[in-house]
């Protein structure tokens, strides 16, 4: 019973229905693994104990009665963004930080119904703004390989947690890259599905037309127990599609990898903040992929340059209309002593909001102010239109398009990177949001300071089983997804 951690989705699914172990007992597990490890990673930013254990026990009477879904009794943690009624919601921000969410949102809600046991919410960059979860208000979690480098962001808790054996799987959300590059960071399978394929509903918004939830965990099978509870249609998410769900466990073996085509774009491999050890080990894994039956063709995508400066007028003027509700009057946080309405709106935004996100919200109010909104918002929006386009053309010839995760493995805690450097970071994830198309990180080798290195796979709308299909099948045929930190072999 000490090496529950250990297991796959499956193998927890298959323990828990032949009754080798209860979801308490399991529930337990991570609980004292949670108690005993994560006050050095700092992945968890509220722990609930009391609530995990009664789900757990619900699970347990489900599976004696014969009334369990697949993954009835496993345990989960839940990204920060996501609101969790009756337990403080604070997307990592100090204007939320007594904000208790009166609703599920309806990620949350379908893994209840799926009988799913939540051990607590995680860190995040705050708003989702960043790239290391350095921007929490609650402080920066560490990177279970390496303590002193962050675990990337905004879903920096949620890899962390995962990469650390503290929760078997756990919910992300991905506006630019937070999911596939935490994922790429800390070693995991992370999946971004296609924009309308999960709800966003109850997920405290940062960029409307970008943010998508996905799953992160240590395997593609892994990640495709979780899509299945909780892709789907959702009335309450206008933004959601009606399109039937696959059954995305059961097509893992469906895309045969003999005669796929991966694009290689041209561009994204002389990207100049490129690691040489990224380049390599991505360039392993096609060749790994190309032994498997593979074709890798070359391809251009002749807008990579527009992605950076397209994506950082875009995502901040949503956010800067989105973050316009927290204003120190309705709910969140308020500053002490107002001398009148403006004093309240001007020192609770401002003594609210950490300096990411009011970076942000500034570049933003400026992209749509009068004078500037059509030379630079609705520029943008036609710029993402080509962008979007270059992709299309691409897989008229392509089935997916691989590409780095990041250019880099994970940084140091409190490295001086500057802003740009820092947005310039995201050249490989952004364009799969601003054109809205589903895209994977699977683990593959580590760099020269045993850091973990991934590949992105890009597919076409509504292709996430053959994506998961494809990293399965790659998984099947190596190991760098079984590999741990130090910090996870740890037996609590």
């Amino acid at each position: 019973m000490t090496d529950l951690h250990r297991l796959s989705i499956r193998e927890l699914a298959e323990g828990l229905s032949q009754a080798k172990f209860s979801s308490r007992e399991l529930t337990e597990h991570y609980l004292k693994r949670i108690a005993k490890i994560d006050p050095l990673v700092k992945s968890y930013v509220t722990v609930t104990p009391e609530q995990a254990l009664a789900e757990a026990d619900a699970a347990d009477a489900a599976l004696k009665a014969g009334n369990a879904t697949a993954l009835t009794g496993i345990p989960l943690a839940h990204k920060d963004i996501f609101c969790t009624k009756g337990i403080k919601t604070t997307a990592g921000s100090k204007i939320l930080d007594n904000f208790i969410s009166p609703y599920d949102a309806t990620v949350v809600e379908k893994t209840k119904a799926a009988g799913l046991v939540t051990l607590g919410k995680v860190n995040m960059d705050e708003f989702a703004m960043g790239s290391t979860s350095e921007s929490s208000y609650v402080g920066a979690t560490s990177n279970p390989w390496a303590l002193d480098h962050v675990p990337g962001g905004s879903s920096g808790g949620s890899a962390a947690a995962v990469a650390a054996d503290l929760a078997p799987f756990a919910t992300g959300t991905d506006t630019g890259g937070s999911i596939r590059q935490p994922a790429s960071f800390c070693g995991l399978t992370g999946l971004k599905p296609t924009y309308g394929r999960v709800s966003r509903f109850g997920i405290i918004a940062y960029a409307s037309s970008l943010d998508q939830a996905g799953p992160m965990a240590r395997s593609a099978e892994d990640c495709a127990y979780l899509m299945n509870v909780i892709a789907g249609h959702d009335a309450k998410d206008s933004t959601s599609v009606k399109k039937e769900v696959d059954d995305y466990v059961a097509n893992l073996n469906g895309t045969s990898v003999k005669g796929l085509r991966i694009g290689i774009p041209k561009q994204y491999f002389n990207v100049a903040g490129l690691d040489t050890d990224v380049k390599t080990r991505v360039e392993e894994s096609l060749k790994k992929l190309e032994e498997m039956g593979a074709t890798l063709v070359e391809i251009d995508l002749n807008m990579t340059e527009a992605y950076v400066p397209t994506y950082y007028l875009i995502a901040p003027a949503e956010a800067s209309s989105n973050l316009s509700r927290y204003d120190g009057v309705r709910y969140g946080y308020r500053c002490e002593n107002p001398a009148d309405l403006m004093d309240l709106y001007k020192r609770s935004r401002s003594e609210g909001f950490g300096p990411e996100v009011q970076r942000r919200i500034l570049i933003g109010t400026y992209a749509l102010s009068a004078g500037y909104y059509d030379a630079y918002y609705v520029k943008a929006q036609k710029v993402r239109r080509l962008i979007q386009q270059d992709f299309l053309k691409a897989f008229e010839n392509v089935d997916v398009i691989a590409a780095p995760a990041a250019p880099t493995t994970a940084y140091k805690i409190g490295a001086s990177l500057d802003p740009v450097e820092m947005y310039l970071g995201d050249i490989y994830t952004i364009a799969v949001n601003l054109a809205g198309l589903p895209a994977i990180n699977a683990p593959v080798g580590f760099d020269k300071d045993n850091l973990p290195v991934g590949l992105q796979l890009i597919g076409n709308y509504w292709s996430e089983s053959q994506l998961l299909s494809i990293v399965h099948q790659y998984q099947q045929n190596t190991d760098w997804h079984t590999k741990r930190a130090a910090i996870a072999e740890e037996n609590a």
